[in-house]
């Protein structure tokens, strides 16, 4: 079974690492200690989900490890379902991923953004990320600036999507 490829790999992928886990921590932010968010999931950390229980708390180093570890876990799922998201820009792969990190990528993968990618329509699937602000049929003010409007400081996934493709 042949491995599927990273683009984090080598010095420009470092670099492309860095960029992603910073402006996936920018938009998270970092808690220690365990909370429940908008849709009532146990989280962690920069929205680390995985075996999250209420109680749980932990150190700088423990969130950096978990970071890193969720976010090249989603890449490779990411990539397992459109090995297309390999030719995309580099500031649409960041805000791509971004966003199958916030959702999930069960549901990122069956989304008709993927779809988007797969059928080489990248402008697009950026354009798909404005209607990823609802949970539980409510839209979230958090997520609307994360996906569509950005905050001082901080573009927008569906900005930096765009951007990459200039």
């Amino acid at each position: 079974m042949a491995k599927t490829k990273s683009r984090y790999l080598g010095a420009a992928g470092a670099a492309l690492l860095a960029f992603s886990i910073g402006y996936t921590s920018s938009w998270e932010g970092r808690r220690y200690v365990a909370y429940q968010d908008v849709g009532g999931v146990w989280t962690i950390c920069d929205g680390i989900i995985k075996g999250v229980k209420k109680g749980d708390k932990a150190t700088d180093v423990q969130c950096d490890t978990m970071l890193l570890e969720e976010i090249l876990a989603h890449e490779s799922r990411m990539l397992a379902c459109a090995p297309e998201l390999l030719t995309v820009p580099d500031k649409t792969y960041v805000a791509i991923n971004d966003w199958a990190f916030n959702v999930g990528t069960g549901a990122a993968c069956k989304s008709t953004l993927i779809r988007e990618v797969k059928a080489g329509n990248v402008r697009g699937a950026c354009n798909e990320l404005s209607k990823w602000v609802y949970v539980k049929g409510k839209v979230i003010k958090g997520l609307m600036n994360r996906r569509v409007t950005g905050t001082v400081g901080r573009i927008s996934e569906r900005t930096l999507c765009l951007e990459g493709l200039k």
